[in-house]
């Protein structure tokens, strides 16, 4: 069924193996881990570690996580987007929306070409990357490669992209309204812990090749890098959060999970957090995990079961993992206002 509307909208996130079967497993960790921008070595590196290391050996246990975390309607990520798409369409009722992923299905040359299809009049389609802050290994590869299949299909709308928006009040005020009922209970400290990077790429990032990790307490000393800075971007959303929450310093910190390989990646590593907290008296737990919008893997499986078991095992009383964004209803506000200013011709959110 074709409308009349000029404007589309497509929700990128991450991807998601199509099963919790070992082959489709190592598909998916083969996409996702040859991205140059995930593993940057040189192509002949990256394929000899990564298909003939990397993912033979991780795909079983990566299978038997998967499983432990899926729903019977599939992926908890893909099944998420889907909510996510379901609400801001139903808030935005004239308005086509379609979601695409980075790695696996849907793909975004299949949300464009729906689009195109159903709404004959398209001028102008909205990408929403499903990523707050801008890293590598993030934002800027799903952009890259939505933008790709833009420029190598030469479709006829104009693509308007999201900028990172890990300080915008509107999803600053979507978070925290997702977190208040949690920080309302009793509880010893708040665990801001957001996806690794390797130290190599925040360097890499650093678009005045002067700042990152060089200039003493570089996160808070402002500079032109932070608009590419994962680092200072995810310590600048959980400040404005603890803030918003009205939690004292003291009592919330960041750190960072899913470290893969040897080399040193951001710390503090949130793994090490977990074993560490309980002997600083910190007993009572609550985890947050503001780098993803969506549940997934990441959140339920590493967090919410193989975290919980190391804090409790450490001397930890209770361990909370804080739900995602996923369909709040302050988040898809804050998804539907975006992409309303941009229809209305207001582009503070583009790049």
């Amino acid at each position: 069924m074709s409308s009349t509307s000029e404007t589309g909208i497509v929700l990128m996130n991450l991807g998601s193996p199509d099963s919790t079967n070992v082959p489709d497993v190592k598909r998916y960790l083969s996409e996702f881990l040859m991205d140059k921008r995930v593993i940057d070595y040189p192509w002949l590196i990256r394929k000899i570690v990564v298909d003939g290391i990397i993912v033979p050996r991780r795909s079983p246990k990566s299978a038997e996580a998967y499983k432990s975390i899926w729903w019977k309607e599939g992926s908890p990520l893909i099944v998420l987007t889907k909510q996510l798409q379901a609400a801001v369409k139903e808030e935005l009722s004239d308005v086509p929306v379609e979601i695409a992923m980075r790695y696996g299905h849907p793909s975004p040359q299949y949300a464009f070409g729906k689009l195109m299809k159903e709404n004959p009049q398209l001028k102008e389609v909205v990408l929403v990357p499903l990523y707050p802050h801008y890293a590598m290994s993030s934002y800027e590869t799903a952009v890259e490669y939505a933008k790709e299949i833009y420029h190598k299909k030469q479709y006829p709308f104009k693509l308007t992209i999201i900028k990172p928006y890990f300080d915008d009040e509107a999803y600053i005020d979507a978070l925290a309204d997702s977190m208040r009922p949690y920080v309302e209970q009793d509880y010893d400290h708040l665990l801001f812990s957001y996806h690794g990077v390797p130290v190599r790429h925040i360097r890499k990032g650093d678009i005045t090749g002067q700042h990152c990790l060089k200039v003493n307490d570089c996160c808070n000393v402002a500079s032109e890098a932070h608009k590419q800075c994962y680092r200072h971007q995810v310590i600048f959303t959980s400040m404005l959060v603890a803030q918003k929450l009205g939690i004292p310093k003291e009592k919330w910190s960041v750190s960072f999970q899913s470290r893969l390989g040897r080399e040193e990646w951001i710390q503090p590593y949130t793994a090490s957090e977990f074993e560490e907290l309980p002997k600083r008296g910190k007993k009572k737990l609550l985890v947050a995990c503001p780098a993803f919008v969506s549940d997934c893997l990441e959140t339920l499986e590493e967090i919410g079961v193989e975290g919980k078991h190391s804090f409790l095992e450490a001397g930890g009383e209770s361990f909370t993992m804080i739900p995602c964004l996923n369909t709040n209803p302050s988040w898809v506000k804050a998804v539907s206002k975006w992409c309303t200013e941009i229809k209305e011709g207001q582009r503070e959110m583009a790049v």
